[in-house]
């Protein structure tokens, strides 16, 4: 059986009908915006997202869903590679399915991002399902329960399924473009020698004239002209045109690509790693954090039934140290008055230094100089009472 086939979970018979939403939403979608990938200014920002996201690991209370979230969701994907995926249709469609696939008990064996050209809601039997359309060949239309697809969506507004477009930004994505082409066409315009050949000679036939020109490039407009020079005898007259196209300054271009970057929520130091500890943190905190949070959220209510939800120790958390974003003099400073005092183990600390764990370091040690509070408090009642 084909991987395809594993995703192929309905065969609804063709007695169904659109969901209809509140306010009178219809719910069928086209992604807005897919060619903006095209764009280096978004691919740019889009893959400091998708690099940044791609660092968090899972952690569960379920071993055997931890392996496979941190190892291998998919027949395709890696743990991080399937983060990347997630974000990426995340950031370029503004919302992103992920198929749950499950056993014959209903367990989850296995998540699969959708990347699909567009969808719409359908209702069968009382139930709301979503409809996925594809441009390849291996599978033209394929129909998943709403239960079977956790759902992330970016700019949630008009409708309850998806998330609103990316059309706020395609005018000045247009507008980008028109300028990077106005200046390779003016870089194109001014790259060659241009002027006007006239003979002194009358009435020349046209062959003649093509002959003169076709001679002259030859001989002085070719690389083969080292030394920049053109000779000429007395029936000959060459006048250059001097081409002097105006084009956009770097600091509206620039203007441009930030207002891309602010749309996406990045920066040039964050995409060419030259940003503080400071600021990598505060974006962590800003772009990456609250996805992680959400991707949590919905993979932990669409894999754990209601009854396991009732269960506290149930739990499906991505998250990444942020200890990693520290500059080394923080770490050290952490170190001495966190972990000196009890407030996270050795190994802990390791990790976000990018160390290995070593043996013993999962205790928490505090110094010799350190008592704990209710200690102190013991202390002093017994004091009091002599």
């Amino acid at each position: 059986m084909s991987f395809i086939d594993y995703l192929r979970p309905q065969n609804l018979r063709q007695i169904y009908r659109q969901w209809k939403e509140l306010g009178a939403y219809r719910a069928d979608f086209t992604p807005f915006g897919t060619d903006i990938f095209k764009s280096d200014a978004v691919r740019a920002c889009v893959r400091t997202l998708a690099d940044f996201t791609g660092k968090a690991e899972v952690k569960c209370s379920d071993s055997r869903l931890q392996h496979i979230l941190n190892d291998r969701p998919n027949l395709y994907m890696n743990g991080h590679d399937f983060l990347r995926k997630v974000r990426t249709i995340y950031e370029l469609k503004n919302t992103v399915f992920i198929c749950i696939m499950r056993d014959d008990r209903g367990r989850a064996i296995g998540f699969y991002p959708v990347p699909c050209a567009s969808y719409e809601a359908i209702e069968y039997q009382g139930r709301l399902y979503i409809r996925f359309f594809f441009t390849g060949e291996a599978a033209r239309e394929l129909v998943f329960p709403w239960e079977d697809l956790a759902v992330l969506r970016k700019d949630y507004n008009g409708s309850d399924i998806a998330g609103d477009g990316n059309s706020a930004i395609l005018q000045m994505l247009d507008v980008l473009n028109t300028t990077n082409q106005g200046i390779a066409n003016a870089v194109k315009s001014t790259a060659n020698l241009r002027g006007i050949l006239k003979s002194t000679k009358s009435m020349l036939d046209p062959v003649d004239v093509r002959k003169q020109k076709d001679q002259f490039v030859k001989d002085y407009m070719t690389l083969e002209n080292e030394g920049g020079i053109a000779s000429l005898d007395a029936s000959q007259e060459f006048t250059p045109i001097t081409m002097n196209p105006t084009v956009t300054g770097f600091s509206t271009l620039k203007e441009f690509r930030e207002n891309v970057q602010r749309y996406f929520g990045v920066n040039d130091k964050i995409i060419m790693g030259a940003a503080s500890s400071d600021e990598i943190e505060a974006f962590y905190e800003m772009r990456i954090e609250p996805f992680l949070v959400t991707l949590s959220s919905e993979l932990y209510s669409r894999v754990y039934t209601e009854r396991e939800r009732a269960f506290a120790k149930n739990t499906i958390v991505y998250e990444t140290n942020k200890l990693q974003f520290a500059s080394l003099e923080k770490k050290i400073k952490m170190f001495k008055e966190v972990v000196l005092y009890g407030g996270m183990t050795v190994n802990e600390w390791r990790a976000g230094c990018n160390m290995g764990p070593i043996e013993g370091g999962d205790v928490r040690i505090m110094r010799l100089d350190a008592a704990k509070a209710d200690d102190k408090k013991e202390e002093d009642d017994n004091g009091d009472q002599e």
